[in-house]
């Protein structure tokens, strides 16, 4: 009888072990995926030294495919500006979603002479005037990830940029804006820099 029981105590720890190692095998199986969709979370484009003025690093990734990002800006009754963007290979992220970046997603940050004035995750916004006191003035919009990198091809950041006046001291807008739309390969602004997008066409 006794070993009868030893021959079972063995065959128990064979099973404990053999199970542990397919468990093991089953959580190693998951590493490196999305435990909600088995979405791959591997690294997307490659991390650079460049940032931008606040020092958030660009994230590169391949021109074919790239986020590309068009701005177009117009004066508005009631001392306001019309912000309206055009993207492609690029979708905005919902509110809570998880800072990690993905290709292709992120949101659209908004600045007025390279300060930070909004961050978009819809197509338009409206500028007060408070934002555009009289003179000229760069509007950009520049694209990033969730994680807060830049969305970058060939070292430099996806944004455009349009130049608008206000022609009045109050800030109202003026009739004329020059505007930025997108190219046909994006609009790609220099390190470290405000840049100077293709011009190609007038708001009314």
């Amino acid at each position: 009888m006794s070993w009868t029981r030893g021959l079972l105590a063995v065959l128990a720890v064979c099973a404990l072990l053999l199970t542990g190692s397919v468990s093991c095998g089953s959580s190693d199986a998951h590493e490196g995926t999305d435990g909600k969709n088995g979405a791959s979370i591997s690294p997307v484009g490659k991390l650079l030294d460049d940032t931008d003025k606040e020092g958030r690093h660009y994230r590169e990734v391949k021109k074919k495919g790239a986020p590309e990002v068009g701005i177009e800006v117009q004066p508005d009754a009631g001392d306001t500006w019309d912000v309206h963007l055009t993207v492609h290979h690029f979708r905005f992220s919902p509110r809570g979603t998880t800072s990690r970046a993905v290709a292709g997603r992120g949101l659209a940050y908004v600045f007025v002479d390279d300060r930070l004035v909004t961050r978009l995750r819809r197509l338009t916004c409206r500028l007060p005037a408070r934002f555009v006191p009289r003179g000229t003035h760069h509007v950009t919009a520049r694209l990033y990830a969730d994680d807060g990198t830049v969305w970058a091809v060939k070292g430099r950041p996806v944004e455009s940029t349009a130049d608008i006046t206000a022609s009045e001291a109050a800030g109202a807008p003026s009739a004329t804006a020059g505007a930025t739309a997108l190219g046909a390969a994006g609009t790609y602004a220099g390190t470290g820099g405000r840049g100077s997008p293709e011009r190609s066409g007038t708001a009314s």
